[in-house]
């Protein structure tokens, strides 16, 4: 089985949908999808994803579910630092690795900070809502690895937000998301892959063979969009995404 998990193209967070640049993104997008011979759609129930769906979806005359689990993953906790609530993945380096559990998948949750937040909530939301997914593919998690009665060489498509696709993929891997929020970046409209490797049959383990992919972008002499990285060097500003420092389609490119 191979799943895709599809962040959403360069956001406008203000109306919840893409800016220009993303719906070209979205449209380069696209045609690379028709090509995937995807099985099944799912989506997340926020704008920005549904949008960059659409392009895909209309070239087929396919539609997508919604799951309402896809969502970017809305935990949020007190930062001691700044005195203020936000999402884990904004926590600084320092405070972030040294919590107890920081790198346990079974663990990170039950960390002091997130006591009394919904964190966990959203965790077990999560948990729950990739059991189900995979369920309908016949697969039930057993420890670190899958059982599966029924594995097939199909693919399913996910179009998303980059903070649920971490913790999609700690989950499958046994990876803590505090890790992969923090240490990995997917771009807009990028593509990750996992595929199953069945060693033993009936038993199988997700493994990544694409991470973050935006070769539709650089095929097509397109700029990548930094929407949610923090900046390279010190600026005084929080972060390159249009949404928090105003230059809305103007961000740090390579």
């Amino acid at each position: 089985m191979r799943i895709l998990l599809i962040r959403h193209a360069e956001p406008d967070y203000t109306e919840d949908s893409l800016t220009p640049k993303g719906r070209v993104e979205a449209e380069l997008l696209s045609r690379r999808l028709i090509h995937y011979n995807i099985r099944d759609f799912y989506v997340s129930p926020l704008g920005r994803a549904r949008d960059t769906a659409a392009y895909t979806l209309d070239r087929l005359n396919r539609t997508a579910e919604v799951l309402p689990w896809l969502a970017e993953f809305r935990g949020r906790c007190l930062n001691p630092e700044t005195g203020r609530k936000g999402l884990p993945w904004d926590l600084s380096p320092r405070l972030w690795s040294s919590l107890p559990g920081a790198h346990d998948v079974y663990h990170w949750a039950d960390a002091p900070i997130f006591a009394g937040s919904d964190v966990g909530q959203i965790w077990k939301e999560t948990k729950d809502g990739i059991d189900a997914l995979l369920a309908i593919y016949g697969f039930r998690k057993d420890g670190p690895v899958w059982l599966g009665e029924h594995n097939t060489r199909e693919t399913i498509a996910l179009f998303c937000h980059f903070g649920i696709s971490m913790a999609f993929i700690g989950y499958l891997m046994n990876l803590s998301p505090l890790d992969l929020w923090h240490r990995i970046l997917t771009l807009p409209s990028s593509v990750t892959e996992l595929v199953t490797e069945e060693r033993v049959p009936r038993e199988v383990s997700f493994r990544m063979t694409r991470l973050g992919d935006i070769s539709h972008l650089e095929s097509a002499g397109e700029k990548r969009s930094t929407a949610g990285l923090f900046p390279e060097c010190w600026t005084g500003i929080d972060s390159t995404d249009p949404a928090v420092n105003g230059t809305l389609g103007t961000e740090q490119v390579y």
